[in-house]
């Protein structure tokens, strides 16, 4: 297996569900309503990230262009649903840790009695793990909803879309 830096992305305006579900694959992407593509840029030279964009406009840059700043177009006729397993395969990338979906933050253990208060006492009766963001603070566990995130992860890594 390759010994490759992990990957940190900056996405475009237009890819925030991208951005969601790169993060639960466990990659950092960055992502914000109102970025400007030179604002994309700028974040993408300052701070290593790589570039996802569906805007062709952004690819003219001339850091760009000639490869400064690692960038990938997001074919436009792609689903929401595809995009994920796209970039995936495009750029060869594996299973990691999920992250936090909505700020990418990582997730750390918390423990179950420091849980309690926070989730709801149905849940609580039956989750075993909780985990919360380090950044945002948002608590998770693997209910129903986190099967469907596996699933549709699995669906993206075997190159079948969301």
């Amino acid at each position: 297996m390759e010994n490759r830096p992990v990957p940190r992305f900056a996405c475009d305006a237009m890819l925030g569900r991208l951005a969601r579900w790169l993060r639960a694959a466990g990659y950092d992407a960055w992502w914000r309503a109102d970025v400007t593509d030179q604002e994309l840029v700028r974040l993408g030279r300052c701070e290593g990230r790589f570039l996802l964009s569906c805007d062709t406009d952004i690819f003219q840059y001339a850091v760009v262009r000639d490869g400064v700043v690692a960038a990938l177009r997001i074919p436009n006729e792609l689903r929401r649903d595809e995009q994920l397993a796209f970039v995936l395969r495009e750029l060869r990338l594996e299973a990691r840790t999920p992250r936090c979906m909505a700020c990418g933050g990582e997730l750390a253990e918390v423990p179950r009695d420091e849980a309690r208060e926070r989730v709801p006492p149905r849940s609580f009766a039956w989750a075993e793990q909780f985990f919360a963001c380090r950044e945002c603070g948002q608590l998770f566990w693997h209910g129903s909803h986190w099967q469907r995130i596996a699933s549709t992860l699995e669906r993206a890594r075997s190159g079948e879309g969301c």
